[in-house]
This record gives C-alpha cells, structure tokens and sequence, in this order.
C-alpha cells in the first residue's frame, strides 16, 4: 500500500498530513522555521520524510486564480524539486488554492475556538491538500 505526505507551506510555517491507506488524509504536525528561511524548512521536511519513508510527497502549490504560476508556486516548484533530488521520494503538484479559506470555514463550522484554528490551520489545508490529490486518484 502506497503511503502519503501532504505539505502545505507557508512563509513560517509547513503543516503536515499523511495517509497510510491511500484513502484517507490525516493530520501530522505543523513545522516551525524562521521567517522565509526555506532552508531551514528543508531540512525538517527532510528530517520528517526520513521518520515517515512516504511513497509519495503531495505539496501544495498555490497557482493564481488565473492559472498561472505567480511567485509563491515557482518558490513551491523549486523547494519540491530540491525535496526530491534530496530524498528520492516523488514530490508531486497538487493545486491548492482555496484549502486554506475552506480549512478556516470547516474549522469554525466545528466550533473550534479562534486559537486553537490557529495552532492547526495549516495542518488542515495540508490534510485538504492531501486529500484533493487522493481523491483526483481514485476517479
């Protein structure tokens, strides 16, 4: 069974999911670093995929509602391909625009308090990443 790692990165901070099934994404964790310091973010996602050994890693990459690719999805681009060529796991595109609006909507449905949506936001926008690009594989 194929095994999954969803990133959602941001400018201080990557959240983390996972999927051992396939199926279904789940929550891992959220990763800290200094402000645009990318290479600090590689290394821990490094780090991780050494501990988690994922077939697959799933990244967000944020195009612009027009489709084109503005900065932040050519800097998503080029961290993926380093994260590949360094750990020889696939690191595949998955279009992530809206996960994060829809991740505060789902958030605040489910009563979770402004703090805690916080802490786990981008944990969620990367379970919703994640989880579009199980989905797209399934039909």
């Amino acid at each position: 069974m194929m095994k999954y790692i969803g990133l959602d990165l941001g400018s201080v901070t990557c959240g983390v999911s996972k999927s051992d099934t396939g199926f279904i994404a789940g929550h891992v964790k959220t990763i800290r670093f200094k402000p645009d310091d990318y290479n600090e973010a590689i290394d821990k996602i490094l780090e991780l995929l050494e501990v988690e050994k994922p077939d697959i890693v799933v990244m967000g990459y944020p195009l612009l509602e027009n489709d084109d690719e503005g900065p932040r999805a050519k800097l998503s681009k080029e961290i993926g391909e380093i994260i590949e060529e360094e750990s020889g796991i696939k690191v595949v595109l998955q279009d992530e625009r809206y996960t994060t609006k829809d991740s505060e909507e789902f958030l605040i449905a489910a009563n979770v308090s402004r703090k805690k949506r916080k802490k786990v936001i981008d944990q969620q926008a990367a379970v919703r990443i994640l989880q579009y690009y199980l989905d797209k594989q399934k039909k």
